[in-house]
């Protein structure tokens, strides 16, 4: 029953709260720590804000988090400090947290975030982006989804995203296919296609490059799907190279590192033709 404008000034479960906290979620008892510490220097936004916007956004991004590893993208001193990717599970993870093994030779387990609580525990640890794999957690090499990330080269922005997207989308549906879209929290578009058939992700990578040459051919002037900066000016980058059992998207309703703090969401089709 909160706002966004109240999620977005830090001012709500966390508000007024002592730096360090214990809490209970989902019947666990979690130890929330330096509650006070600024995360997003430029916008005054602390840590508070961020584990609040979390506990706030948890049931709409848990359905994306649910049976997938999880790749944290952690900022300890906040966006404009270093940042590291972690894709093992720390050992001090409580022992209810679900952790997936994946991995050829050498296997990684990673954290599998299945409730509230162990999303709040993830956020705790200044994992501000949550990445997520293409494949579920009982078959990671399966993937369920394709997706395009619409990029734009220097002198485009969001609502020329937006065109492409709405003629990606336009031709997906001349295949047959349903497409989701999602902003990405910056200047780009990301689209989704739901996969109901088992295939492979080299399956799902050729079908994207093709799909991404089809673009570039209709639309030219507008369009490229070769990753060379030089290619990009005034062209939106059609990148299909995301279909990989390693990549990990940023996961809808992420909070994204950025110096203000953004989110990755889910958009309807309407309002991006809009």
């Amino acid at each position: 029953g909160r706002t966004i404008e109240e999620i977005a000034s830090g001012k709500g479960y966390l508000a007024g709260q002592p730096p360090n906290l214990r809490v209970s979620v989902n019947g666990r008892t979690l130890a929330l720590t330096n509650l006070d510490k600024t995360m997003y220097p430029e916008a005054g936004f602390s840590k508070a804000g961020v584990l609040d916007y979390y506990m706030a956004i948890s049931p709409f991004i848990l359905p994306h988090l649910e049976r997938r590893l999880l790749t944290m993208k952690r900022y300890p001193d906040g966006v404009e400090a270093e940042f590291f990717y972690e894709k093992s599970c720390p050992g001090y993870r409580p022992e209810w947290l679900a952790v997936t093994e994946a991995g050829g030779t050498r296997k990684v387990a990673y954290c599998t975030i299945e409730d509230r609580a162990g999303l709040v525990w993830v956020a705790n640890l200044a994992s501000l982006e949550l990445h997520t794999m293409l494949g579920r957690s009982e078959d990671v090499t399966t993937p369920t989804m394709a997706v395009f990330d619409l990029d734009p080269g220097e002198g485009m922005d969001i609502l020329d995203c937006a065109e492409a997207g709405v003629q990606l989308r336009a031709i997906l549906a001349g295949l047959g296919l349903k497409s989701y879209a999602k902003t990405s929290g910056g200047k780009g578009l990301h689209v989704y296609i739901p996969l109901n058939t088992p295939v492979s992700f080299q399956e799902t990578k050729d079908f994207a490059h093709a799909l991404a040459l089809m673009m570039q051919e209709r639309y030219p002037g507008a369009i490229v799907s070769n990753m060379r900066k030089a290619l990009r000016k005034r062209k939106i980058f059609v990148d299909w190279s995301q279909n990989d059992a390693h990549k990990t998207p940023g996961c809808a309703y992420s909070i994204r590192a950025r110096p203000r703090p953004a989110v990755t969401t889910s958009a309807h089709w309407e309002g991006v033709a809009r």
